[in-house]
């Protein structure tokens, strides 16, 4: 796979997670978060196992006996990481508006480059610290910080960036190690789907007759978000460093904000038509700026 290829499935997934904002906030009309997720990570799990078995039936069992441990490791490091984060940023709606809630998350672009510094003593292009105050600018521009207050669910999302910025992490270790993005996406939304269930019956009322109320919004945050999206993130994580694809998943807030302008009738103000093109101007820079140092070398 090339890194074109990377590229445009990470810039895919970043559509699909931003316009999911949408769904997530209205498929909670009826019912609670947990309950939410467990049903879109399990119509997830449905969406994605078939596709595994036609395009990686040969070579499952040769990826995962080459270290069992190790992927094991990952499978319950992602899925933990990855639970926290969706149920903090789901519980987060109950609270906050969409807008907040995209733009709070994207504080896992400067949590990515941290943490692996610290986990993996890994150096990163000098271009990633620029792009990340670019990211914090467009972010502030977008979310109309100096006229709002810290809610509840805004320090719900801020925390829930810190466990998308290890999910990030360690699906691009993973990719380093494994071929079978599809498979393990398949593994990882059926046990976030499952933990979501465990918990939504000691803290939530489960009605199914309630859950068929958001098919709508369950199908396209479970099908396309926890299927089709999470797939695509390991695909572009193939040939993508974390930090740059943190930068690029980024971009969410600014398909979040599009869609709620669209569907949510939230009109963009001045302000957060510069966030978007800061934040464009971040990905641009942490994609080209290794490429031409790369270049100038040959």
């Amino acid at each position: 796979m090339s890194k074109t290829t990377s590229l445009v499935c990470a810039l895919v997934t970043t559509f699909i997670w931003g316009t999911a904002f949408i769904a997530q906030d209205t498929g909670m009309d009826n019912i609670g978060p947990l309950s939410f997720n467990a049903a879109r990570f399990f119509v997830g799990f449905i969406t994605i196992l078939p596709i595994a078995f036609i395009f990686e039936r040969k070579k499952i069992f040769q990826n995962i006996n080459s270290n069992k441990h190790l992927f094991f490791k990952y499978l319950i490091l992602m899925s933990i990481s990855l639970f926290l984060g969706t149920y903090l940023q789901q519980t987060s709606l109950l609270y906050t508006n969409v807008a907040n809630a995209a733009f709070f998350t994207v504080f896992y672009v400067p949590l990515v480059p941290i943490i692996l510094y610290i986990i993996y003593k890994s150096t990163v292009h000098w271009s990633i610290w620029p792009s990340i105050l670019l990211c914090i600018l467009g972010v502030y521009f977008l979310s109309d910080f100096s006229d709002s207050q810290i809610l509840l669910g805004d320090g719900l999302v801020i925390l829930c960036s810190f466990f998308w910025a290890l999910h990030i992490i360690f699906a691009g270790k993973f990719m380093e190690k494994f071929n079978i993005p599809i498979f393990f996406a398949s593994l990882q939304a059926v046990l976030v789907g499952s933990y979501s269930l465990i918990f939504a019956y000691s803290f939530e009322e489960i009605h199914f007759s309630k859950v068929l109320l958001e098919h709508y919004s369950i199908i396209y945050a479970g099908v396309f978000s926890g299927g089709i999206a999470f797939t695509l993130q390991m695909y572009a994580q193939k040939n993508i460093d974390e930090a740059p694809a943190a930068i690029i998943y980024s971009l969410e807030g600014v398909f979040a904000a599009v869609a709620g302008w669209i569907i949510l009738n939230q009109v963009l103000n001045m302000n957060n038509i510069i966030g978007c093109f800061l934040i464009l101007i971040a990905v641009i820079l942490s994609q080209l700026a290794p490429s031409l140092k790369s270049s100038i070398s040959n």
